[in-house]
């Protein structure tokens, strides 16, 4: 179900001026689409995986509550939560990782970007150094592919939030995703 900008946008109106209750009703109101993008983040996950989708929701809804920056708009809303998501996994395969000491870890291959959804632990850490190391290139365009596959943001948000236009995005998207596989060997 999507999301009735109007009301999302009202919702955070009201919680940044200190309205009693509306942030409850902007969990409430996002909880089901972040639950969804973190199950789909979760879809190829094995048995290695204990970390849940609903577990990966509640501490990012808890982060994103207490961050001194309070989301704008649903674009940004979703931006931090993307973020906030990213955080989590990643400090969660970095402790994992560190339970592990090393090992036979596998790799992470791209042959559709689709199919970036790490299939261990260890290949969000993978990931993730990717991700530093294309920020490092070209900032856009890592923040462009975390918004979109971490925070699940259409192009059209994309842009929102970035400021920048439509045919930037999806250049950046081409870019990263490009990168990306080169990366990876896909």
């Amino acid at each position: 179900m999507a999301i009735e900008e109007t009301e999302l946008t009202a919702l955070l109106s009201a919680w940044r001026a200190g309205e009693a209750g509306a942030r409850d009703r902007l969990s409430i109101l996002i909880y089901d689409q972040l639950k969804g993008l973190a199950y789909s983040r979760f879809a190829r996950e094995g048995s290695m995986q204990t970390l849940q989708p609903t577990a990966l929701v509640h501490e990012a809804l808890m982060r994103l509550w207490q961050a001194a920056e309070q989301p704008q708009n649903r674009a940004h809303l979703f931006a931090l939560a993307a973020l906030h998501m990213r955080s989590i996994l990643i400090d969660y395969a970095r402790a994992k990782g560190a339970e592990r000491r090393g090992g036979n870890q596998p790799q992470l291959t791209l042959e559709r970007f689709e199919e970036l959804v790490p299939a261990a632990t260890s290949d969000f850490l993978e990931l993730e150094e990717a991700l530093c190391a294309l920020e490092r290139e070209e900032p856009r365009a890592a923040e462009a592919i975390t918004l979109s596959y971490f925070g699940g943001l259409s192009q059209e948000e994309i842009a929102e939030y970035q400021g920048a236009s439509l045919s930037t995005v999806e250049r950046s998207l081409r870019f990263g995703k490009a990168w990306l596989r080169r990366e990876f060997g896909g």
